[in-house]
């Protein structure tokens, strides 16, 4: 037995020795079986999910709307941001849509404003003064900065000032998307039009509310309706640019064939805003604020749509406005310009 046994270790000590391969009994490849499970969980879980949500995930990302911001500001209270003639109120854009509004009456009414109620604003709206309806930007709620700047300047001016968060953004219900974002503003348009009589009303957008005002301009001409006048801010071109503020743009090319499972949002008009297309339409006369150091839209942008718009109308009819890039104001910063209450003025008048 032993002399058997050592045989036995000469004989793998001579295998080891020559390289020859020792004999195993076939067993499954654990990497292998990890692989399998691996495309199982791409291809049945992974992909499927991703269908759904990624698209939505970029949508969320051109309007940013469930960024908040300023943090912490009680919505229902604009006096607390110094509007304290001004009323937060909600309107009803579409079955199980609310949006919120602030009203806010011209600065010479402030004191007669002072604990009125709803009614009162509403009949404030006949007293003849124009009427703003300011459609902001993507990201944050009405209670932003520039935003309240914006209703200010309008305010003193001795002008009426609407400000509505779309659907999903602020305390609004629902979530946006273009048509929507366009029912919504009409919805504020009818209601003011139903209660200021012959005052002149007109839309103030600014960067994502360029595009919801031109859309909603379009729309309403193609019913025979023509607003007073239409302000574009920091306006946007989706058909020269790309939707501003979506950072997922590798998604569409980093990966052969993504393209093809997972469409682009516009492409299913999901996000389109045509804004060239609707200036060649668009009837009403239209003032272009645009700040040089615009770091979201560059100055060509904006001077090519206002050559496009001036084309469809006349010069007397569109007018380009632009402000030094030194003054850094960049995207959202004009309301803070002296010369912008005249501007505004010399428009409204031109009306």
């Amino acid at each position: 037995m032993k002399r058997r046994s050592g045989k036995q270790d000469s004989s793998a000590r001579d295998g080891q020795r020559t390289g020859r391969p020792q004999r195993k009994k076939a067993e499954p490849s654990r990497w292998g079986l990890k692989r399998g499970l691996l495309v199982l969980f791409v291809v049945f879980i992974l992909v499927p999910v991703s269908y759904i949500m990624l698209p939505e995930l970029i949508q969320h990302f051109v309007y940013t709307h469930r960024v908040r911001v300023p943090f912490f500001v009680d919505l229902s209270r604009p006096a607390d941001l110094s509007l304290n003639h001004t009323i937060n109120m909600y309107l009803t854009s579409e079955e199980g849509i609310s949006l919120g509004v602030w009203y806010t009456v011209p600065e010479s009414r402030w004191k007669e404003a002072q604990g009125k109620d709803l009614p009162w604003y509403e009949n404030a709206l006949s007293d003849g003064s124009p009427v703003f309806i300011y459609l902001h930007g993507n990201t944050g709620t009405r209670a932003a900065t520039h935003r309240v700047g914006v209703a200010k300047v309008l305010s003193a001016l001795g002008y009426h000032v609407l400000v509505p968060d779309y659907r999903g953004f602020g305390d609004s219900t629902g979530e946006p998307t273009e048509a929507g974002l366009t029912t919504d503003a009409l919805c504020v348009y009818n209601w003011v039009k139903a209660r200021s009589g012959n005052s002149l009303v007109v839309f103030w957008g600014h960067s994502l509310g360029t595009g919801v005002s031109t859309n909603t301009a379009v729309k309403m001409v193609q019913q025979g309706v023509v607003f007073d006048g239409v302000i574009l801010e920091g306006a946007f071109n989706s058909a020269r640019q790309k939707i501003p503020i979506n950072p997922f743009f590798w998604y569409y090319w980093k990966f052969p064939g993504v393209g093809y499972l997972f469409k682009e949002p516009w492409a299913e008009n999901k996000v389109v805003f045509p804004t060239e297309e609707n200036l060649k339409k668009m009837k009403s006369p239209i003032l272009f604020l645009h700040s040089e150091d615009d770091h979201m839209v560059p100055l060509p942008i904006v001077q090519q749509m206002y050559e496009v718009a001036a084309s469809a109308q006349t010069t007397e009819r569109v007018k380009l406005v632009t402000f030094e890039g030194s003054l850094g104001y960049l995207h959202n910063g004009l309301y803070r310009d002296p010369r912008l209450p005249d501007i505004i003025k010399r428009f409204v008048l031109s009306l």
